[in-house]
C-alpha cells in the first residue's frame, strides 16, 4: 500500500471514530453561538500546529467563514510574538495563555483550546484561569485527552495516536463548529 493510501485509510478511520462527538460538538457550537449573540467573544489558543489552527479559527469569525456577514469578536492568543515572548520570559511559558485569559476574558466569553496531545501545561493553565474568570471552555484534544481531560466544559477528544490525523480531524471539527454557528448569526 502506498503512503497516500495508507494515510487516507488512517484519516478515514479516525473520521469515522469521531461520529460519537456530534452531540458535544453541537453543545460547543451552541455555547459559542450564544456567546457571540450576547455580545461576548471567542478566544482561541494552541501550540505549534494548533497555534496556527487557533489563528485560522479566530479569522473565520472576525472575517467570515462561508457567507458574507458582519464580523464577530474572536481572537487568537497565539499571534502576538511580543506578548508571548514577554510572558514566557518574565513569568513562564506555562503562563502565556493564562495571562491573556486573565487580561481579556470576561464572564460569558468562550475559550477554545486545541492540543493534539492533551499534555500542554499552558493549555491547562488557560482552562484553569478561564474557570476563575467565569469564561466557558471548549477543548479539542487527542491521544486520550492527556492530563487536560476533564478540565473544560465541553471536550472533543479525537481518538488515535497519530498527531497528523488528530490535527486533520480537529480542523474538520472546527469547520463544522463554524458552519453550525454561522447558520445562527445575523448577516
Amino acid at each position: 500500500m502506498s503512503q497516500f493510501q495508507s494515510s487516507l485509510q488512517s484519516l478515514q478511520e479516525v473520521l469515522q471514530a469521531v461520529s460519537p462527538l456530534q452531540d458535544d460538538l453541537e453543545k460547543a457550537a451552541s455555547m459559542a453561538g450564544d456567546a457571540l449573540l450576547a455580545g461576548n467573544k471567542l478566544m482561541f489558543c494552541g501550540n505549534g500546529g494548533s497555534a496556527s489552527e487557533a489563528a485560522h479559527m479566530a479569522t473565520e469569525f472576525t472575517c467570515r467563514f462561508k457567507e458574507d456577514r458582519r464580523p464577530y469578536p474572536a481572537m487568537a492568543f497565539t499571534v502576538d510574538a511580543g506578548l508571548l515572548t514577554a510572558i514566557g520570559n518574565d513569568y513562564d511559558f506555562t503562563e502565556v495563555f493564562a495571562r491573556q485569559v486573565a487580561a481579556f476574558g470576561k464572564p460569558g466569553d468562550v475559550l477554545i483550546v486545541i492540543t493534539s496531545s492533551g499534555k500542554s501545561r499552558n493549555i491547562l493553565a488557560a482552562l484553569e484561569e478561564a474557570r476563575r474568570q467565569g469564561v466557558h471552555t471548549v477543548a479539542l484534544l487527542g491521544k486520550g485527552g492527556g492530563f487536560t481531560k476533564g478540565a473544560a466544559d465541553v471536550e472533543l477528544i479525537v481518538p488515535g495516536s497519530e498527531t497528523a490525523r488528530i490535527q486533520e480531524v480537529h480542523q474538520f471539527l472546527l469547520h463544522v463548529f463554524c458552519e453550525i454557528i454561522e447558520a445562527r448569526l445575523p448577516r
